[in-house]
């Protein structure tokens, strides 16, 4: 009962606007006094021996939580982390987003919703390239919103698609969500990599999809842009080739160095951070300030993220001592419709969540509890982690804390208001959750038949 109470407080302190990371640090470390006080109660008598036995219970359980956070620590895959961050920060100061935006729209742009489609297939790039959802939000948000609303774009289809597209990098790899799930579940980070690729270009797809069919139906929403005069086609094609071939050269090394088992994840991010600064190189961009403010700004986000990682563990560490696991776990096996019950209620519940916390707390608070459901219920956890990937995603656009909507509504001109930005991104969230029905219903079309036996 202490456990239930205890989430129940978390989400109350941050609906008032508590820093995540210390909300959960806080309320693990008073409910931990509490459960030791009441424990301490139960086992003593009189003022005296309550207080010793108190103390004892505390110091007992207390010492557990430095070890559980020296162990982040010394985990050896949560490396590749910041190193896949800064690998990101130095791409993202090359104005390899402008680059690909401006080929991309050479190509596209003829066409009704042509610019649209060009920010998500660029999105498509960046996720396989930086993976953070914030500086591919903003930068399409600052490059390619200004042209979509010269030309006449609608408000809601132009904002929904950038936050949309800035979100790819949870579910494309190399994602930083895959990493800490496969440290979470304790799978092969490799082997969720290759998973992930498919359900990843059908997402793209599907968004491709819907912009080419709304601009369609409705042909006053995404206008096609004229092309640019004194450019043959033949010219604009070479150009766009120029500014696209060094970044899936990038991605093939990333990437193809992990499905060919030639490097770890966190050899293949330090190869990744090699290129970035090659290709910053081949740009012209590179500087030794550039290197500096990449690396500060890598500090900042994993600093943020490992903190959060901290706050997350001590709080599930206390959920688990006070039996709040035990709970849950009963609830869950005895749910109807076995698995299927539990994964039904699993999602519901990460979209639920998602729309007050980010995916670094979920996976940290909510899968260690799962986990020993999971290896009960013989579910295949190379699956079931990808089913959350992709559920993930729609925390980063789900009103009203999701961090793509935030991160958007930044740099957007006055004239565009956050209820256009709400309702861009609501048929791109259905598309997510249309994705993950038929990943959980038929995962062989997704290429997961080798991972599922």
């Amino acid at each position: 009962m202490i456990g239930i109470v205890m989430f129940a407080a978390a989400l109350f302190m941050l609906l008032l606007g508590f820093p995540v990371a210390f909300t959960f640090g806080a309320v693990a470390v008073i409910f931990g006094f509490i459960y030791g006080l009441s424990e301490a109660w139960d086992y003593a008598q009189g003022f005296e021996i309550l207080t010793e036995a108190f103390e004892d219970m505390s110091r007992q359980f207390f010492s557990l939580m430095p070890n559980r956070i020296y162990s982040i620590m010394e985990n050896q895959l949560l490396i590749s982390v910041p190193l896949f961050i800064l690998m990101g920060m130095i791409l993202q100061k090359t104005r390899l987003a402008e680059r690909l935006l401006e080929s991309m729209a050479f190509l596209f742009g003829g066409v009704r919703g042509g610019v649209a489609i060009s920010t998500v297939l660029v999105g498509a790039l960046l996720a396989a390239t930086t993976g953070i959802v914030g500086a591919t939000v903003i930068a399409m948000g600052v490059i390619s919103l200004p042209v979509m609303m010269k030309y006449g774009y609608d408000k809601p289809l132009a904002t929904g698609t950038i936050a949309a597209a800035g979100t790819l990098g949870q579910i494309i790899p190399p994602s930083i969500v895959l990493i800490i799930l496969g440290d979470i579940l304790s799978v092969s980070v490799g082997d969720l990599f290759s998973a992930a690729v498919i359900p990843g270009l059908v997402l793209v797809g599907f968004y491709v999809i819907y912009i080419a069919i709304i601009s369609y139906i409705c042909k006053d929403y995404a206008p096609p842009v004229p092309p640019l005069e004194g450019l043959s086609k033949s010219k604009q094609i070479f150009i766009a080739l120029k500014n696209v071939v060094p970044v899936l050269v990038l991605i093939l090394l990333v990437l193809g160095s992990i499905f060919a088992g030639i490097a770890t994840p966190t050899e293949s991010s330090s190869v990744g951070c090699l290129g970035a600064i090659v290709l910053a190189v081949l740009y012209r961009t590179f500087s030794f300030r550039l290197i500096y403010d990449a690396l500060k700004n890598t500090a900042k986000i994993s600093g943020m993220v490992f903190m959060i990682l901290m706050g997350a563990t001590a709080f599930s560490m206390i959920f688990s001592y006070t039996g709040g696991d035990e709970v849950v776990k009963n609830f869950m096996e005895n749910l109807p419709g076995q698995a299927w019950g539990f994964i039904a209620l699993t999602m519901v519940v990460i979209i639920v969540l998602g729309f007050f916390l980010d995916y670094v707390e979920i996976s940290y608070i909510i899968l260690p509890i799962l986990l020993p459901i999971v290896e009960s219920l013989h579910i295949n956890p190379v699956w079931f982690a990808i089913l959350i990937a992709v559920n993930l995603q729609t925390s980063f656009m789900t009103p009203p804390f999701g961090f793509s909507i935030f991160f958007l509504k930044g740099v957007t001109p006055p004239q565009i208001h956050t209820t256009d930005i709400y309702k861009g991104v609501l048929p791109f969230i259905l598309l997510q959750i249309l994705v993950l029905l038929t990943l959980a219903i038929f995962p062989g079309v997704f290429g997961l038949k080798a991972f599922l036996g």
